[in-house]
């Protein structure tokens, strides 16, 4: 597996377009995600701007088969905006050393069938630390994110340092939380790891 990072402009019509059928047969279709802005058979929101930065997992063949996407939280994002009552009446984090984590995917869709979650797969940890280098290369010191409940019990079980910003909720239909990593704690953990 080796990985693509960069804007929209900077992974090209191609590997964008890609991304978008990718996020729809994953969130979309494989999850049941309610997503308003999906259309036809790709899936992009009011999220995906021109300093959104994405990171793309290819398989051997080239082939997408993990995603994720990185907002600045000076500028909108989902848990500022959309999940709010997550922080419990906490603020938002506003600050440049600050990025959000969303659309966090590591699926192969051409592999075998879907089987429950993959989060907790080495393909993903390998995917959530190129996630985190990205964002260290990009200035970030913590990165916050909207989950499934599954991601707390993912990164409690390996030991990955996170802290929840708020009690878990129910939102349409699925239980999440809010949680923040700060990041060079998070990369020190994973590299020992390895």
């Amino acid at each position: 597996m080796h990985y693509v990072t960069g804007t929209a402009t900077e992974l090209g019509t191609s590997r964008r377009q890609a991304l978008g059928r990718y996020r729809h047969r994953v969130f979309v279709q494989h999850l049941g995600w309610s997503l308003p802005d999906a259309r036809g058979d790709t899936e992009w929101d009011g999220y995906d701007r021109p300093d959104t930065v994405y990171v793309l997992a290819l398989s051997t063949t080239g082939s997408l088969c993990g995603c994720a996407r990185l907002l600045p939280t000076t500028r909108p994002y989902l848990l500022a905006e959309v999940f709010p009552q997550l922080l419990d009446g906490q603020p938002a984090p506003h600050d440049e050393a600050t990025w959000e984590l969303s659309r966090f995917a590591a699926v192969d869709l051409d592999a075998a069938p879907l089987d429950g979650h993959t989060l907790g797969s080495p393909q993903a940890l390998d995917l959530l630390l190129t996630v985190m280098r990205e964002a260290a290369r990009r200035d970030a010191r913590a990165l916050v994110s909207v989950s499934p409940i599954a991601i707390q019990r993912i990164l409690r079980k390996g030991g990955y340092p996170f802290t929840p910003l708020g009690r878990t909720h129910s939102v349409g239909g699925q239980t999440l939380f809010a949680c923040g990593m700060p990041l060079q704690t998070a990369l020190l953990h994973m590299a020992q790891a390895a």
